[in-house]
């Protein structure tokens, strides 16, 4: 048997805090106090290069940024914490803070936003830690396009996020069995990044449904104010929800299994032929030197175990009892008289023995 997937949960920030390093600190604090294993941080320095001057969410945006020394507290916070730290980048400047200032983070995630943004992914190529690609709203032929830009320059580290927020998502629109053929398409793994409303009942068995498919990595938006109006809010789970979601995810990958095909102790003793399986026993009296045959054989269940399958059945079609066998008795190949015949090579080959 090999080993059972663990569940790897992302608990993700994105700008929940709204720009209060206090209250990032404090999602910090709860996130590991959930023991997930993993925090997400929405990484951006420089506004003015995300997004155009006149965007109406610009000036919305710098109230909720942090600087390098801000980020440089709260990495190593995180870190103290013993959470993995993922960096989702949203400009370049985020990304050379990163590489340049040698920050203990265990990955760099490009939204799917920026998917084939040149400049981000050249920028990443310096990071030598996983690399994780945002794919969700994302066509075969972008995630293509990045992946074969990572690879082509030797960076094979890399993780596809599917999942995208949609404010909330719809059951209709998460298609998670899409992400069994990206794997296959693209031969790496993919995690499910959940966006179900808060609020929608069957969020949490939701979140654990990619699990049940095999997929082990979840990321999944956390708030300490469940269900208060603040920043990507509409997808974030509280504490409560989220341990549950923890729970349930275990449950999901531990019925999944790990897909080998020896069997299990309590698979084997379920199959064992006599006590489970019915075994092959006399139908009746069956005296030294009768042979086996049809009418003289049956199947039943027995107390004892027998290690005879049910598929030998025709082998014994014809044996000479080697001694009596009472009613009801299993028979094997000890009560039996059975010779080996010698292998005829002419079945075998076109050269004559004689030749």
């Amino acid at each position: 048997m090999g080993d059972i997937l663990k569940p790897f949960i992302i608990g993700e920030t994105a700008y929940n805090h709204e720009g209060d390093i206090n209250y990032l600190l404090k999602m910090v604090d709860e996130i590991a106090e959930i023991k997930l294993n993993a925090v997400k941080f929405h990484l951006l320095l420089n506004p003015e290069s995300y997004m155009q001057k006149k965007h109406p969410l610009i000036g919305e945006t710098k109230k909720w940024i942090f600087d390098k020394k801000q980020w440089d507290d709260i990495i190593d916070y995180a870190n103290e914490k013993e959470l993995d730290v993922v960096a989702l980048c949203d400009d370049v400047e985020s990304i050379e803070y990163i590489l340049k200032n040698g920050k203990n983070v265990n990955a760099i995630e490009l939204h799917a936003t920026g998917l084939d943004d040149y400049f981000l992914l050249d920028a990443v190529l310096g990071f030598n830690k996983q690399i994780i690609l945002g794919i969700g709203g994302s066509t075969i032929d972008e995630i293509q396009y990045a992946v074969s830009f990572l690879k082509n320059k030797e960076e094979n580290n890399i993780l596809l996020m599917y999942g995208f927020q949609s404010y909330p998502t719809q059951y209709i629109d998460i298609n998670l069995s899409k992400m069994l053929k990206i794997r296959d398409l693209f031969n790496l793994p993919v995690g499910y990044a959940d966006h179900t409303a808060y609020n929608d009942p069957n969020n949490e068995i939701i979140s654990v449904m990619a699990a049940m498919m095999g997929f082990n990595i979840l990321e999944k938006h956390y708030t300490p104010d469940y269900g208060k109006e603040r920043i990507d809010y509409h997808s974030a789970v509280g504490k409560e929800q989220m341990s549950k979601i923890k729970e349930l995810m275990k449950l999901a990958l531990t019925v999944y299994g790990d897909g080998g095909l020896a069997m299990s102790k309590a698979e084997l003793e379920y199959g064992s032929v006599g006590p489970m399986k019915k075994a092959i026993v006399s139908k009746k009296f069956i005296k030294k030197g009768e042979k086996l045959s049809f009418d003289n054989l049956w199947f039943k269940r027995t107390e004892e175990e027998s290690y005879i399958k049910q598929y030998q059945f025709l082998q014994l079609i014809g044996l000479e009892a080697t001694q009596d066998i009472k009613e009801d008795e299993i028979v094997d190949f000890s009560k039996v008289k059975y010779e080996f015949k010698e292998l005829d090579t002419k079945s075998f080959t076109n050269i004559d023995k004689d030749d």
